[in-house]
Parts: structure tokens; C-alpha cells; sequence
């Protein structure tokens, strides 16, 4: 059996390689530097964590400056529409020619155009590795009718068409069956 200190070394471009089969959506997190000024960062690993509290998580590279504002302030995660490339490219470090809109100049700063928004408070920082893991807990959501931008193999993408089937048919989790709801009996498949 191998240790931890027998295995081969990992190379870093091939597991982001890996880890880049993976398709997201886009979010960019939003928050105010400590002067008030909106700031934002693209981020693509964005997770729902828990419906109760409600719970989000999003990891960003550590030194980036909006991780630094992201101590103990609230933030937005605005899962980006398809049509918001350009937004995402701006908040990447590729400006753009005009500045992004913002929903108001009160709060926490909102971009305009998203798919849907979660506007958080903090509720924990975790260390993780070369990034840092930030918890938000959502405060307020917007969610509009849009298609969410995608990012699969280092490229952005467009929703496609649906595949045949449903995740929870005859599925042993599927709310159907009352599994979360504290069933001491279970529906055979």
C-alpha cells in the first residue's frame, strides 16, 4: 500500500486541467473596499452549501484583493447571464470599454443583467490551500429569466438543449419519496 509520502507528485497544470471538466456557471463576487468602492471578481467555483441555514460558498485565489475585502463584509454572488461576457472578462482583468451597471449605489453592490444574485453576509472563512473558502449566508436573491453563462475546459459557453431523464426519478434521495422529511417508511423502486 502506498503513503501519502510514496505517491507520485500531482502536476498542477494537468489537475486544473482535471478539474476543468468540470463545467460551472459564472458568478463574479461583489463587495465595497474598505473606501466604499464597489469591487468585484470573477469566480467560477461557486457552490450551494445548505437550504437551512441558507448557505453559499465561493473560493477565491488567496491575495486577490477581493478576498482581502471579503473579511467580515457582505457580498454579492452574481451568477452571470449568458450575455454578461463581457462583465466577466471585465471583472477577470480585461476592462471594458464602458464601466459595468450597477443595480444602486446603496448596499451591497449588485451588477445589473444576472441571471440570479445572492446577496450574503459572512458567516466563515476557511484556509484552503492557495485559495481561501468564504461561506456566505444568503440575506436576499433575485432570479431572473435568463440563461447562465458556462465555463467547461477553459472556455466560456452557452446552455445547451436538455438531456433525456430526471436526477431524482426513482432516486433514493428524491423528495418523493420522503426520505428528507424524517419517513420511517420508504416506497420501494
Amino acid at each position: 500500500m502506498e503513503t501519502a509520502e510514496s505517491t507520485s507528485v500531482i502536476d498542477p497544470r494537468e489537475l486544473r486541467n482535471a478539474f476543468g471538466k468540470f463545467a460551472t456557471g459564472v458568478t463574479v463576487v461583489t463587495c465595497r473596499t474598505p473606501d466604499g468602492t464597489p469591487h468585484g471578481a470573477t469566480v467560477n467555483a461557486f457552490t450551494a452549501v445548505s437550504l437551512d441555514p441558507p448557505l453559499v460558498q465561493v473560493t477565491l485565489i488567496r491575495g486577490n484583493k477581493a478576498s482581502q475585502y471579503l473579511e467580515d463584509a457582505p457580498f454579492a454572488i452574481n451568477i452571470m447571464a449568458a450575455e454578461q461576457l463581457d462583465i466577466c472578462l471585465n471583472f477577470a482583468g480585461k476592462p471594458m470599454k464602458e464601466p459595468p451597471r450597477w443595480r444602486s449605489d446603496d448596499g451591497i453592490p449588485v451588477l445589473e443583467g444576472n441571471a440570479a444574485t445572492l446577496e450574503c453576509k459572512p458567516w466563515r472563512i476557511y484556509d484552503g490551500g492557495d485559495h481561501i473558502i468564504v461561506i456566505g449566508e444568503v440575506i436576499a436573491m433575485e432570479i431572473n429569466d435568463a440563461d447562465p453563462l458556462l465555463f467547461v475546459s477553459g472556455k466560456f459557453r452557452e446552455l445547451g438543449g436538455y438531456c433525456d431523464g430526471n436526477p431524482w426519478e426513482a432516486s433514493g434521495d428524491a423528495l418523493a419519496f420522503g426520505w428528507f422529511e424524517g419517513s420511517t417508511s420508504f416506497k420501494s423502486f
